[in-house]
């Protein structure tokens, strides 16, 4: 049996179509759990799963890690789903709350203020329902679907990777397929042709999901799936920022 966990958000439904519905992986026995980025990185980093989509802050974390697809979540400019959102402009937030769901955010947001703001707005520690004390000089990191379903209630919203795209004029990765174990290269070369028929075969997962969003659009447009060059030079200077700011 091969775990797996993925993360549960609308930018992966593409690979959760492939994994589940092609014929690659019919004949593997797998085990597929959806989990927010954060505890996606937990399982493999404990060892409870064998391969997750994980956040690429927390690949360091895992022993033995190793990248296994030409596949991630990714963004060149604005991502959409990835944002700061406030009720004042970027130069005037006092105050950040940083989403509990993904350390890569946190990361992000914290070079982007350090590296080229310039100045460090007090860093706040977020749980669940914390979306309601952004308000007066206080923002918030918000990711994933609930960015995508609330950044119309604040007035000033920044894309953190549109932001990256700014300073570095690099795409930006946000989780990518990693595995703790040698997986067999049958396994692997199934594996990477079930992503490739989700990806292939994404204009179907609208008629399969009630969100109310311009799916295919989003899917589309604003995630950036292939693992390219250019993406691995992001994902280095990524590393390399976080290491000064730690």
């Amino acid at each position: 049996m091969i775990r797996i966990s993925a993360v549960n958000y609308l930018n992966a439904t593409p690979f959760i179509y492939g994994i589940n519905n092609s014929v690659y992986l019919k004949n593997h026995k797998i085990e597929v759990s959806l989990d927010i980025p954060s505890i996606c990185a937990k399982k493999l980093i404990n060892g409870d799963v064998d391969i997750g989509l994980i956040p690429i802050a927390t690949i360091p974390d895992v022993s033995n890690g190793s990248i296994i697809s030409k596949y991630c979540i990714g963004a060149n400019g604005k991502v959409g789903s990835v944002l700061l959102l406030s009720e004042v402009p970027l130069e005037n937030i006092t105050k950040i709350h940083l989403d509990y769901q993904s350390r890569t955010s946190v990361s992000l947001i914290k070079i982007i203020y350090n590296k080229w703001l310039k100045y460090d707005p007090l860093w706040i520690e977020s749980e669940p329902g914390y979306e309601k004390q952004i308000k007066g000089t206080t923002g918030g990191i918000v990711i994933g679907d609930r960015a995508l379903q609330i950044k119309d209630n604040y007035k000033f919203s920044y894309d953190l990777s549109e932001l990256w795209k700014q300073y570095t004029n690099l795409p930006f990765v946000f989780a990518c397929w990693i595995t703790r174990i040698p997986l067999g290269k049958p396994f692997m070369q199934d594996f990477e042709s079930a992503l490739q028929w989700g990806l292939k075969n994404k204009q179907h997962i609208k008629h399969q999901i009630g969100y109310p969003l311009d799916i295919e659009s989003y899917l589309s447009k604003f995630i950036k799936y292939e693992l390219d060059e250019d993406k691995k030079k992001a994902m280095e200077l990524f590393f390399d920022l976080s290491g000064e700011i730690n």
